[in-house]
Protein backbone atom coordinates (compact mmCIF):
# COMPACT_ATOMS: atom_id res chain seq x y z
CA UNK A 1 0.00 0.00 0.00
CA UNK A 2 1.67 3.46 -0.91
CA UNK A 3 2.41 5.63 2.05
CA UNK A 4 0.55 8.50 0.59
CA UNK A 5 -2.83 6.66 1.35
CA UNK A 6 -2.16 5.34 4.72
CA UNK A 7 -4.26 7.91 6.49
CA UNK A 8 -7.37 7.47 4.22
CA UNK A 9 -7.13 3.77 4.33
CA UNK A 10 -7.06 3.86 7.98
CA UNK A 11 -9.77 6.45 8.43
CA UNK A 12 -11.48 4.33 5.52
CA UNK A 13 -10.96 0.99 7.76
CA UNK A 14 -11.97 2.82 10.95
CA UNK A 15 -14.71 4.36 9.58
CA UNK A 16 -16.60 1.55 7.36
CA UNK A 17 -15.95 -1.46 10.57
CA UNK A 18 -17.00 0.85 13.77
CA UNK A 19 -19.98 1.44 11.16
CA UNK A 20 -20.80 -2.51 10.51
CA UNK A 21 -19.67 -3.54 14.50
CA UNK A 22 -21.20 -0.44 16.27
CA UNK A 23 -24.92 -1.54 14.44
CA UNK A 24 -24.73 -4.78 15.11
CA UNK A 25 -23.92 -4.42 18.61
CA UNK A 26 -26.82 -1.92 18.90
CA UNK A 27 -29.32 -4.84 17.56
CA UNK A 28 -28.13 -7.07 20.20
CA UNK A 29 -28.73 -4.38 22.63
CA UNK A 30 -24.81 -3.44 23.43
CA UNK A 31 -23.24 -0.19 23.83
CA UNK A 32 -22.20 1.13 20.36
CA UNK A 33 -18.46 1.21 21.88
CA UNK A 34 -18.40 -2.27 22.30
CA UNK A 35 -18.40 -2.60 18.48
CA UNK A 36 -15.88 0.24 17.76
CA UNK A 37 -13.91 -1.74 20.25
CA UNK A 38 -14.07 -5.19 18.22
CA UNK A 39 -13.18 -3.23 15.21
CA UNK A 40 -9.88 -1.98 16.33
CA UNK A 41 -8.85 -5.54 17.46
CA UNK A 42 -10.11 -6.76 13.92
CA UNK A 43 -7.80 -3.77 12.33
CA UNK A 44 -4.97 -4.48 14.91
CA UNK A 45 -1.83 -5.95 14.74
CA UNK A 46 -2.53 -8.73 16.92
CA UNK A 47 -5.01 -10.58 14.69
CA UNK A 48 -4.55 -11.93 11.00
CA UNK A 49 -5.63 -10.05 7.67
CA UNK A 50 -5.68 -6.40 7.02
CA UNK A 51 -3.46 -4.18 9.55
CA UNK A 52 -4.12 -0.34 10.43
CA UNK A 53 -1.65 2.62 10.47
CA UNK A 54 -2.21 2.16 14.40
CA UNK A 55 0.39 5.29 14.90
CA UNK A 56 -1.84 7.52 12.72
CA UNK A 57 -5.07 6.07 14.38
CA UNK A 58 -3.48 6.94 17.57
CA UNK A 59 -3.01 10.89 16.22
CA UNK A 60 -6.94 10.69 15.03
CA UNK A 61 -7.93 9.74 18.06
CA UNK A 62 -5.95 12.45 20.23
CA UNK A 63 -7.83 14.75 17.76
CA UNK A 64 -11.11 13.05 19.02
CA UNK A 65 -9.96 13.88 22.75
CA UNK A 66 -9.68 17.59 22.08
CA UNK A 67 -12.67 18.15 20.19
CA UNK A 68 -14.89 16.11 22.78
CA UNK A 69 -13.16 18.07 25.84
CA UNK A 70 -13.37 21.20 23.81
CA UNK A 71 -17.19 20.63 24.14
CA UNK A 72 -16.91 19.87 27.66
CA UNK A 73 -15.87 22.97 28.21
CA UNK A 74 -17.94 25.20 26.47
CA UNK A 75 -20.83 23.64 28.91
CA UNK A 76 -18.18 23.78 32.28
CA UNK A 77 -17.25 27.33 33.13
CA UNK A 78 -14.85 28.38 36.17
CA UNK A 79 -17.17 28.58 38.45
CA UNK A 80 -18.83 25.82 38.02
CA UNK A 81 -14.88 23.88 38.17
CA UNK A 82 -14.51 25.73 41.65
CA UNK A 83 -17.85 25.18 42.71
CA UNK A 84 -16.45 21.56 43.03
CA UNK A 85 -13.24 21.67 43.89
CA UNK A 86 -13.91 20.63 47.58
CA UNK A 87 -14.91 17.31 47.21
CA UNK A 88 -12.98 16.54 43.21
CA UNK A 89 -8.87 17.87 44.37
CA UNK A 90 -9.36 16.07 48.31
CA UNK A 91 -11.98 13.16 46.41
CA UNK A 92 -9.25 12.46 43.48
CA UNK A 93 -6.07 12.64 45.07
CA UNK A 94 -7.52 10.26 47.84
CA UNK A 95 -8.76 7.76 45.01
CA UNK A 96 -4.98 7.96 42.72
CA UNK A 97 -3.25 6.76 46.37
CA UNK A 98 -5.61 3.77 47.51
CA UNK A 99 -6.17 2.66 43.74
CA UNK A 100 -2.33 3.11 43.25
CA UNK A 101 -1.65 0.99 46.21
CA UNK A 102 -4.25 -1.66 45.62
CA UNK A 103 -2.59 -2.01 42.24
CA UNK A 104 1.35 -1.93 43.21
CA UNK A 105 0.39 -4.51 46.36
CA UNK A 106 -0.83 -7.02 44.38
CA UNK A 107 1.82 -6.68 41.50
CA UNK A 108 4.33 -6.97 44.59
CA UNK A 109 3.06 -9.91 46.51
CA UNK A 110 1.41 -12.12 43.75
CA UNK A 111 3.16 -11.04 41.18
CA UNK A 112 6.98 -10.57 42.93
CA UNK A 113 7.43 -7.11 40.57
CA UNK A 114 10.02 -4.51 41.35
CA UNK A 115 8.90 -1.66 43.44
CA UNK A 116 9.64 0.94 40.21
CA UNK A 117 7.19 -1.59 38.13
CA UNK A 118 4.55 -1.98 40.84
CA UNK A 119 4.36 2.07 41.52
CA UNK A 120 3.94 2.42 37.36
CA UNK A 121 1.30 -0.23 37.42
CA UNK A 122 -0.63 1.27 39.81
CA UNK A 123 -0.16 4.51 38.83
CA UNK A 124 -1.90 3.22 35.64
CA UNK A 125 -4.86 1.75 37.07
CA UNK A 126 -5.62 4.80 39.07
CA UNK A 127 -6.69 7.31 36.12
CA UNK A 128 -9.77 6.87 34.31
CA UNK A 129 -10.12 7.72 30.57
CA UNK A 130 -11.85 11.35 30.14
CA UNK A 131 -13.68 10.12 26.96
CA UNK A 132 -15.55 7.13 28.17
CA UNK A 133 -16.38 9.35 30.94
CA UNK A 134 -18.19 12.08 28.94
CA UNK A 135 -19.40 9.35 26.39
CA UNK A 136 -21.25 7.63 29.39
CA UNK A 137 -22.78 11.08 30.90
CA UNK A 138 -23.47 12.48 27.95
CA UNK A 139 -25.82 8.91 27.21
CA UNK A 140 -27.84 9.55 30.07
CA UNK A 141 -28.25 12.86 30.26
CA UNK A 142 -25.89 13.64 33.60
CA UNK A 143 -23.27 16.09 32.34
CA UNK A 144 -25.22 18.85 33.26
CA UNK A 145 -25.80 17.17 36.84
CA UNK A 146 -23.96 17.85 39.88
CA UNK A 147 -22.99 14.82 39.59
CA UNK A 148 -21.72 15.10 36.63
CA UNK A 149 -20.02 17.99 37.07
CA UNK A 150 -18.10 16.42 40.40
CA UNK A 151 -17.30 13.57 37.99
CA UNK A 152 -15.85 15.62 35.34
CA UNK A 153 -14.12 17.66 37.65
CA UNK A 154 -12.19 14.78 39.21
CA UNK A 155 -11.35 13.91 36.26
CA UNK A 156 -9.53 17.29 35.54
CA UNK A 157 -7.80 17.02 38.99
CA UNK A 158 -6.52 13.38 37.97
CA UNK A 159 -5.49 14.46 34.77
CA UNK A 160 -3.21 17.52 36.41
CA UNK A 161 -1.71 14.86 38.34
CA UNK A 162 -0.72 12.45 35.86
CA UNK A 163 0.79 15.36 34.40
CA UNK A 164 2.96 15.94 36.68
CA UNK A 165 3.48 11.92 37.33
CA UNK A 166 4.85 12.08 33.69
CA UNK A 167 7.13 15.15 34.27
CA UNK A 168 8.40 13.89 37.68
CA UNK A 169 8.67 9.77 36.63
CA UNK A 170 12.26 10.11 34.89
CA UNK A 171 13.24 12.09 37.77
CA UNK A 172 12.55 8.75 40.09
CA UNK A 173 13.53 6.33 37.36
CA UNK A 174 17.45 5.31 38.87
CA UNK A 175 15.59 5.12 42.61
CA UNK A 176 12.74 3.03 41.64
CA UNK A 177 15.16 0.65 39.73
CA UNK A 178 15.06 1.59 36.53
CA UNK A 179 18.13 0.21 34.41
CA UNK A 180 20.76 2.56 32.29
CA UNK A 181 18.51 2.97 29.30
CA UNK A 182 16.54 5.35 31.30
CA UNK A 183 15.62 8.66 30.10
CA UNK A 184 18.29 11.18 31.06
CA UNK A 185 18.29 12.63 34.42
CA UNK A 186 17.10 16.37 34.85
CA UNK A 187 19.09 18.92 34.77
CA UNK A 188 18.35 20.40 37.69
CA UNK A 189 17.06 18.93 41.00
CA UNK A 190 14.12 16.99 42.21
CA UNK A 191 12.85 19.99 43.92
CA UNK A 192 13.34 22.29 40.80
CA UNK A 193 11.81 19.94 38.37
CA UNK A 194 8.86 19.77 40.92
CA UNK A 195 8.61 23.49 41.21
CA UNK A 196 8.90 23.84 36.71
CA UNK A 197 6.37 21.70 36.33
CA UNK A 198 3.73 23.15 39.08
CA UNK A 199 5.19 26.43 37.43
CA UNK A 200 4.60 25.36 34.16
CA UNK A 201 0.41 24.35 34.87
CA UNK A 202 0.09 27.66 36.74
CA UNK A 203 1.04 29.82 34.13
CA UNK A 204 -0.97 28.26 31.70
CA UNK A 205 -3.99 28.30 34.13
CA UNK A 206 -3.34 31.85 34.58
CA UNK A 207 -2.69 33.03 30.85
CA UNK A 208 -6.04 30.79 30.30
CA UNK A 209 -8.01 33.03 32.51
CA UNK A 210 -6.04 36.41 32.35
CA UNK A 211 -5.68 36.88 27.94
CA UNK A 212 -7.70 33.37 26.61
CA UNK A 213 -11.00 34.96 28.48
CA UNK A 214 -10.68 38.19 25.83
CA UNK A 215 -8.86 37.19 23.38
CA UNK A 216 -10.98 33.81 22.07
CA UNK A 217 -14.42 34.92 22.98
CA UNK A 218 -13.58 38.32 20.47
CA UNK A 219 -11.43 35.97 17.92
CA UNK A 220 -15.01 34.02 17.59
CA UNK A 221 -17.18 37.33 17.39
CA UNK A 222 -14.85 38.69 14.49
CA UNK A 223 -15.08 35.27 12.42
CA UNK A 224 -19.39 35.05 13.33
CA UNK A 225 -19.85 38.93 11.67
CA UNK A 226 -18.26 37.58 8.66
CA UNK A 227 -21.83 35.71 8.04
CA UNK A 228 -19.45 32.74 7.15
CA UNK A 229 -20.66 29.19 8.78
CA UNK A 230 -17.04 27.66 6.80
CA UNK A 231 -15.45 30.17 8.93
CA UNK A 232 -17.46 29.85 11.58
CA UNK A 233 -16.65 26.02 11.84
CA UNK A 234 -12.78 26.48 11.11
CA UNK A 235 -12.63 29.26 13.83
CA UNK A 236 -13.96 26.69 16.62
CA UNK A 237 -12.03 23.73 15.40
CA UNK A 238 -8.90 25.42 15.09
CA UNK A 239 -9.14 27.26 18.63
CA UNK A 240 -9.74 23.87 20.32
CA UNK A 241 -7.15 21.86 18.80
CA UNK A 242 -4.76 25.03 18.32
CA UNK A 243 -4.64 25.47 22.03
CA UNK A 244 -4.59 22.01 23.00
CA UNK A 245 -1.40 21.62 21.01
CA UNK A 246 -0.19 24.95 22.04
CA UNK A 247 -0.72 24.40 25.63
CA UNK A 248 1.11 20.70 25.21
CA UNK A 249 4.34 22.32 23.52
CA UNK A 250 4.40 25.52 25.51
CA UNK A 251 3.20 24.26 29.07
CA UNK A 252 3.83 20.69 29.53
CA UNK A 253 0.25 20.12 30.12
CA UNK A 254 -2.28 17.11 28.10
CA UNK A 255 -3.93 18.03 24.90
CA UNK A 256 -7.33 17.03 26.67
CA UNK A 257 -6.78 19.09 29.91
CA UNK A 258 -5.50 22.10 27.39
CA UNK A 259 -8.97 21.81 24.92
CA UNK A 260 -10.95 21.55 28.52
CA UNK A 261 -9.76 25.27 29.27
CA UNK A 262 -9.84 26.66 25.56
CA UNK A 263 -13.64 25.25 26.07
CA UNK A 264 -14.18 26.77 29.00
CA UNK A 265 -12.49 30.06 27.92
CA UNK A 266 -14.77 29.91 25.16
CA UNK A 267 -18.13 29.62 26.55
CA UNK A 268 -17.43 33.66 27.66
CA UNK A 269 -18.88 33.96 24.18
CA UNK A 270 -22.37 34.44 23.12
CA UNK A 271 -21.95 32.12 20.39
CA UNK A 272 -20.75 28.86 22.81
CA UNK A 273 -23.83 27.21 21.79
CA UNK A 274 -23.31 27.88 18.53
CA UNK A 275 -19.69 26.99 18.45
CA UNK A 276 -21.02 23.30 20.28
CA UNK A 277 -23.31 23.12 17.51
CA UNK A 278 -20.55 23.40 15.06
CA UNK A 279 -18.05 21.15 16.85
CA UNK A 280 -20.51 18.08 17.35
CA UNK A 281 -20.27 16.36 14.43
CA UNK A 282 -16.48 15.87 14.47
CA UNK A 283 -16.12 15.44 18.06
CA UNK A 284 -18.44 12.14 17.63
CA UNK A 285 -16.86 10.92 14.35
CA UNK A 286 -13.33 11.43 16.05
CA UNK A 287 -14.16 10.02 19.53
CA UNK A 288 -15.32 6.55 17.66
CA UNK A 289 -11.96 6.56 16.37
CA UNK A 290 -10.41 7.03 19.51
CA UNK A 291 -12.16 3.40 21.13
CA UNK A 292 -11.15 1.53 17.46
CA UNK A 293 -7.48 3.03 18.50
CA UNK A 294 -7.49 1.46 22.03
CA UNK A 295 -8.97 -1.97 20.64
CA UNK A 296 -5.76 -1.86 17.97
CA UNK A 297 -3.37 -1.63 21.23
CA UNK A 298 -5.30 -4.69 23.10
CA UNK A 299 -3.33 -8.22 22.02
CA UNK A 300 -6.65 -10.85 22.71
CA UNK A 301 -4.27 -14.22 23.25
CA UNK A 302 -3.36 -12.08 26.57
CA UNK A 303 -6.81 -13.68 27.95
CA UNK A 304 -5.68 -16.66 27.04
CA UNK A 305 -2.16 -16.86 28.78
CA UNK A 306 -2.79 -14.45 31.35
CA UNK A 307 -6.04 -15.48 32.44
CA UNK A 308 -5.79 -14.47 36.46
CA UNK A 309 -4.05 -12.10 35.58
CA UNK A 310 -6.20 -10.02 33.63
CA UNK A 311 -9.30 -10.61 36.33
CA UNK A 312 -7.04 -9.31 38.76
CA UNK A 313 -6.62 -6.31 36.74
CA UNK A 314 -10.23 -5.90 36.17
CA UNK A 315 -11.12 -6.35 39.56
CA UNK A 316 -8.92 -3.01 40.73
CA UNK A 317 -10.40 -1.09 38.01
CA UNK A 318 -14.13 -2.10 38.36
CA UNK A 319 -14.53 -3.13 41.67
CA UNK A 320 -11.16 -1.52 44.00
CA UNK A 321 -11.42 1.74 42.05
CA UNK A 322 -15.03 1.64 42.34
CA UNK A 323 -15.62 0.85 45.85
CA UNK A 324 -12.75 3.08 47.06
CA UNK A 325 -14.42 6.34 44.94
CA UNK A 326 -17.71 5.27 46.93
CA UNK A 327 -16.15 5.00 50.12
CA UNK A 328 -14.11 8.28 49.64
CA UNK A 329 -17.50 10.31 48.28
CA UNK A 330 -19.52 9.10 50.89
CA UNK A 331 -17.01 9.92 53.89
CA UNK A 332 -17.84 13.78 52.24
CA UNK A 333 -21.17 13.28 53.38
CA UNK A 334 -22.70 13.46 49.70
CA UNK A 335 -25.85 11.70 48.51
CA UNK A 336 -26.05 8.29 47.70
CA UNK A 337 -27.00 8.75 43.90
CA UNK A 338 -24.11 10.92 43.75
CA UNK A 339 -21.48 8.26 45.48
CA UNK A 340 -22.55 5.43 42.98
CA UNK A 341 -22.66 8.14 40.15
CA UNK A 342 -19.10 9.01 40.30
CA UNK A 343 -17.66 5.49 41.64
CA UNK A 344 -19.23 4.10 38.29
CA UNK A 345 -17.60 6.71 36.06
CA UNK A 346 -14.00 5.80 37.58
CA UNK A 347 -14.57 2.25 36.94
CA UNK A 348 -11.94 2.42 33.46
CA UNK A 349 -9.16 3.44 32.54
CA UNK A 350 -7.92 4.99 29.31
CA UNK A 351 -5.37 7.49 27.41
CA UNK A 352 -3.35 8.20 30.48
CA UNK A 353 -2.84 4.59 31.33
CA UNK A 354 -1.66 4.02 28.12
CA UNK A 355 0.87 7.01 27.65
CA UNK A 356 2.26 6.07 31.78
CA UNK A 357 2.39 2.48 30.38
CA UNK A 358 4.80 3.39 27.71
CA UNK A 359 6.90 5.52 29.52
CA UNK A 360 7.13 2.76 32.47
CA UNK A 361 8.51 0.52 29.74
CA UNK A 362 10.79 3.04 27.81
CA UNK A 363 12.20 3.69 31.56
CA UNK A 364 13.10 0.11 32.15
CA UNK A 365 10.28 0.07 35.60
CA UNK A 366 7.44 -1.74 33.84
CA UNK A 367 7.90 -5.39 31.93
CA UNK A 368 6.12 -5.38 28.76
CA UNK A 369 4.02 -7.66 30.41
CA UNK A 370 2.66 -4.97 32.49
CA UNK A 371 1.77 -2.53 29.79
CA UNK A 372 -0.32 -5.88 27.73
CA UNK A 373 -2.17 -6.12 31.13
CA UNK A 374 -3.02 -2.10 31.75
CA UNK A 375 -4.11 -2.77 27.75
CA UNK A 376 -6.08 -5.92 28.96
CA UNK A 377 -8.06 -3.59 31.57
CA UNK A 378 -8.54 -0.96 29.45
CA UNK A 379 -10.40 -2.52 26.88
CA UNK A 380 -12.11 -5.03 29.03
CA UNK A 381 -13.12 -1.96 31.54
CA UNK A 382 -14.30 0.82 29.06
CA UNK A 383 -16.71 -2.04 27.49
CA UNK A 384 -17.90 -2.88 30.91
CA UNK A 385 -18.55 0.81 31.73
CA UNK A 386 -22.08 0.96 30.50
CA UNK A 387 -23.14 -1.84 32.50
CA UNK A 388 -21.59 -0.38 35.17
CA UNK A 389 -23.37 2.96 34.97
CA UNK A 390 -26.57 0.36 34.23
CA UNK A 391 -25.98 -0.81 37.94
CA UNK A 392 -26.75 2.53 39.39
CA UNK A 393 -30.52 2.65 39.85
CA UNK A 394 -30.84 -1.31 40.95
CA UNK A 395 -27.94 -0.87 43.51
CA UNK A 396 -29.72 2.08 44.77
CA UNK A 397 -32.75 0.59 44.66
CA UNK A 398 -31.43 -2.40 46.77
CA UNK A 399 -29.98 -0.19 49.49
CA UNK A 400 -32.53 1.69 50.28
CA UNK A 401 -34.85 -1.56 50.57
CA UNK A 402 -33.20 -2.38 53.18
CA UNK A 403 -33.64 0.06 56.31
CA UNK A 404 -30.03 -0.84 57.94
CA UNK A 405 -28.17 -0.19 54.90
CA UNK A 406 -30.00 2.67 53.74
CA UNK A 407 -30.15 4.94 57.35
CA UNK A 408 -25.72 4.23 57.08
CA UNK A 409 -25.35 5.08 53.27
CA UNK A 410 -27.91 8.19 53.32
CA UNK A 411 -25.89 9.65 56.42
CA UNK A 412 -29.21 10.35 58.39
CA UNK A 413 -26.97 12.32 61.05
CA UNK A 414 -25.70 14.72 58.47
CA UNK A 415 -26.44 18.02 60.12
CA UNK A 416 -27.02 19.82 56.55
CA UNK A 417 -29.28 16.55 55.93
CA UNK A 418 -32.01 17.92 58.31
CA UNK A 419 -33.71 21.51 58.54
CA UNK A 420 -32.21 23.83 60.98
CA UNK A 421 -34.34 23.85 64.49
CA UNK A 422 -34.18 27.62 63.62
CA UNK A 423 -36.38 27.68 60.50
CA UNK A 424 -40.33 28.71 61.65
CA UNK A 425 -43.07 26.14 61.53
CA UNK A 426 -45.26 28.67 59.39
CA UNK A 427 -42.38 28.69 57.00
CA UNK A 428 -42.87 24.76 56.52
CA UNK A 429 -46.66 24.48 55.45
CA UNK A 430 -47.52 25.61 51.96
CA UNK A 431 -44.73 26.56 50.83
CA UNK A 432 -42.54 25.57 47.93
CA UNK A 433 -40.23 22.81 47.79
CA UNK A 434 -37.47 23.49 45.22
CA UNK A 435 -35.47 20.17 44.26
CA UNK A 436 -32.20 22.13 42.39
CA UNK A 437 -30.44 25.01 43.05
CA UNK A 438 -28.68 25.84 39.47
CA UNK A 439 -29.13 28.72 37.55
CA UNK A 440 -33.10 27.67 36.69
CA UNK A 441 -33.60 27.14 40.96
CA UNK A 442 -31.54 29.96 41.71
CA UNK A 443 -33.92 32.41 39.52
CA UNK A 444 -37.04 30.82 40.92
CA UNK A 445 -36.01 31.27 44.84
CA UNK A 446 -35.09 34.40 44.21
CA UNK A 447 -38.20 35.37 42.37
CA UNK A 448 -40.37 33.51 45.66
CA UNK A 449 -37.93 35.79 48.31
CA UNK A 450 -38.74 38.45 46.74
CA UNK A 451 -42.62 38.10 46.79
CA UNK A 452 -42.57 36.69 50.27
CA UNK A 453 -43.26 32.87 49.41
CA UNK A 454 -41.65 30.49 51.90
CA UNK A 455 -39.57 27.43 50.59
CA UNK A 456 -37.37 24.80 50.88
CA UNK A 457 -34.53 23.46 48.86
CA UNK A 458 -33.32 20.17 48.64
CA UNK A 459 -29.91 20.37 46.63
CA UNK A 460 -27.21 17.56 46.28
CA UNK A 461 -24.04 20.21 46.26
CA UNK A 462 -23.04 20.42 49.87
CA UNK A 463 -21.43 23.86 49.38
CA UNK A 464 -24.69 25.22 48.05
CA UNK A 465 -26.76 23.98 50.88
CA UNK A 466 -24.20 25.77 53.31
CA UNK A 467 -24.15 29.17 51.21
CA UNK A 468 -27.86 28.87 51.07
CA UNK A 469 -28.11 28.69 55.39
CA UNK A 470 -25.70 31.37 55.85
CA UNK A 471 -28.17 33.15 53.73
CA UNK A 472 -30.84 31.78 55.90
CA UNK A 473 -32.53 29.91 53.40
CA UNK A 474 -33.87 26.74 54.25
CA UNK A 475 -32.31 23.81 52.35
CA UNK A 476 -31.06 20.41 53.08
CA UNK A 477 -28.95 17.91 50.84
CA UNK A 478 -30.15 15.08 49.42
CA UNK A 479 -31.66 13.43 46.20
CA UNK A 480 -34.89 14.32 45.39
CA UNK A 481 -36.02 10.77 44.36
CA UNK A 482 -35.09 9.78 48.08
CA UNK A 483 -37.75 9.25 50.19
CA UNK A 484 -36.30 10.32 53.50
CA UNK A 485 -35.07 13.87 52.23
CA UNK A 486 -38.14 14.34 50.91
CA UNK A 487 -39.66 14.10 54.19
CA UNK A 488 -36.87 16.10 55.66
CA UNK A 489 -37.73 18.57 53.61
CA UNK A 490 -41.20 18.75 54.51
CA UNK A 491 -43.03 17.58 51.06
CA UNK A 492 -45.87 16.37 53.29
CA UNK A 493 -46.88 20.26 54.02
CA UNK A 494 -45.47 21.51 50.72
CA UNK A 495 -48.31 23.12 48.51
CA UNK A 496 -45.71 22.89 45.18
CA UNK A 497 -42.89 20.85 44.25
CA UNK A 498 -40.83 22.58 41.46
CA UNK A 499 -38.06 20.18 40.00
CA UNK A 500 -35.50 22.03 38.09
CA UNK A 501 -32.85 19.39 38.29
CA UNK A 502 -31.51 18.51 34.46
CA UNK A 503 -31.84 14.97 34.90
CA UNK A 504 -35.69 13.66 33.19
CA UNK A 505 -35.45 10.27 35.15
CA UNK A 506 -34.54 11.42 38.40
CA UNK A 507 -37.20 13.81 37.61
CA UNK A 508 -39.87 11.23 37.09
CA UNK A 509 -38.74 9.12 39.77
CA UNK A 510 -39.07 12.29 42.29
CA UNK A 511 -42.36 13.14 40.91
CA UNK A 512 -43.47 9.06 42.15
CA UNK A 513 -41.66 9.23 45.72
CA UNK A 514 -43.30 12.63 46.18
CA UNK A 515 -46.76 11.78 45.15
CA UNK A 516 -46.71 8.69 47.50
CA UNK A 517 -46.00 11.02 50.54
CA UNK A 518 -48.72 13.48 49.27
CA UNK A 519 -50.85 12.56 46.59
CA UNK A 520 -52.43 15.93 45.83
CA UNK A 521 -49.09 17.67 45.64
CA UNK A 522 -49.12 20.28 42.36
CA UNK A 523 -45.77 19.49 40.43
CA UNK A 524 -43.85 21.84 38.04
CA UNK A 525 -41.13 20.39 35.97
CA UNK A 526 -38.70 20.93 33.64
CA UNK A 527 -37.88 19.14 30.07
CA UNK A 528 -35.00 19.06 27.81
CA UNK A 529 -37.14 17.79 24.18
CA UNK A 530 -40.58 17.44 23.36
CA UNK A 531 -40.39 13.35 24.14
CA UNK A 532 -39.58 14.09 27.38
CA UNK A 533 -42.18 16.60 28.03
CA UNK A 534 -44.25 14.81 26.47
CA UNK A 535 -43.44 11.60 28.67
CA UNK A 536 -43.59 13.53 31.64
CA UNK A 537 -47.27 15.00 31.32
CA UNK A 538 -48.74 11.54 30.22
CA UNK A 539 -46.83 9.17 32.72
CA UNK A 540 -46.91 12.16 35.76
CA UNK A 541 -49.43 14.89 35.47
CA UNK A 542 -47.25 17.09 35.87
CA UNK A 543 -46.99 20.93 34.05
CA UNK A 544 -43.61 20.46 32.24
CA UNK A 545 -41.55 23.36 31.16
CA UNK A 546 -39.32 23.27 28.35
CA UNK A 547 -36.33 25.70 27.61
CA UNK A 548 -36.92 26.61 23.89
CA UNK A 549 -40.70 26.21 24.34
CA UNK A 550 -40.88 28.92 26.65
CA UNK A 551 -38.03 31.16 24.81
CA UNK A 552 -40.24 31.03 21.66
CA UNK A 553 -43.32 32.09 23.83
CA UNK A 554 -41.51 34.68 25.76
CA UNK A 555 -39.93 36.05 21.99
CA UNK A 556 -43.42 35.88 20.38
CA UNK A 557 -45.04 37.77 23.61
CA UNK A 558 -42.53 41.15 23.06
CA UNK A 559 -43.03 40.87 19.42
CA UNK A 560 -47.07 40.79 19.42
CA UNK A 561 -46.82 43.59 22.17
CA UNK A 562 -44.02 45.71 19.73
CA UNK A 563 -46.64 45.43 17.25
CA UNK A 564 -49.61 46.88 19.28
CA UNK A 565 -47.85 49.38 20.09
CA UNK A 566 -46.93 50.66 16.63
CA UNK A 567 -50.86 50.25 16.05
CA UNK A 568 -51.07 52.58 18.11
Amino acid sequence: MPHEVALITTIAAAFGLALVLGLVAVRLKLPALLGYLVAGVIIGPSTPGFVADAALAQQLAEIGVMLLMFGVGLHFSFDELLAVRKIAVPGAVAQIAAATALGATVAAVFWDWSLGASVVFGLALSVASTVVLLRALEGRNLLETINGRIAVGWLVVEDLAMVLVLVLLPAFATWLGGGPATAEAPPHGLAVTIAIALGQVALFVAFMLVIGRRVFPWLLWQVARTGSRELFTLCVIAVAVGIAYSSAQLFGVSFALGAFFAGMVMRESELSHRAAEESLPLRDAFSVLFFVSVGMLFDPMMLLREPLRVLAVLGIIVIGKTLAAFVIVHAFRYPLNTSLTVSASLAQIGEFSFILASLGVTLNLLPVEGQNLILAGALISIALNPLVFGCIEPVQAWLRRRSRLARYVERPRDPLAQLPTSVAPNRLAGHVLIAGFGRVGERIGNALAERGVPFVVIEQNRDIVERLRKKGVAAVSGDADDAPALIRAHVAGARLFVLAIPDAFRARQAITVARALQPNLEVVVRAHSDDEANLLRKERAAEVFMGEHELALGMTRHVIERLEIKKR
